[in-house]
């Protein structure tokens, strides 16, 4: 196995929407993201198997839990998240929004992009 160092300035950005671009690396059993998303962006209420680290580096992520977002909780700059595998959530950007996803296993559908309840 070769081992590579990683540079995030070196990583494609990929430009998911006019709102928000991603970085991603991964491996074979974890993701990590680099996401940035301009103010008043929705995430739709989704769910996925993969286990998921919410990090807010800067701004606010306003996230809703449940298939009826009984659950409301504000993330703002160093504080993060762990959100259990198929549990359904969605979210606002409040103020332009840096944050690190990390993702067990790797979304497949980000990789391969059928990602599309991001792209509507």
């Amino acid at each position: 196995m070769e081992l590579k160092k990683i540079n995030w300035n070196e990583v494609p950005t990929e430009q998911v929407t006019s709102s928000m671009t991603r970085k991603m690396v991964y491996g074979e059993k974890v993701m990590v993201t680099k996401l940035t998303f301009k103010d008043g962006f929705e995430v739709p209420l989704h769910q996925h198997e993969n286990e998921q680290i919410s990090e807010v580096i800067s701004g606010t992520i306003r996230f809703w839990f449940g298939p009826n977002k009984e659950q409301e909780m504000d993330i703002h700059a160093g504080e993060s998240v762990v959100i259990p595998g198929n549990l359904p959530h969605a979210a606002l950007m409040i103020g332009d929004v840096v944050a690190m996803d990390t993702f067990s296993p790797p979304r497949q559908d980000w990789i391969d992009g059928t990602d599309d309840y991001l792209k509507k």
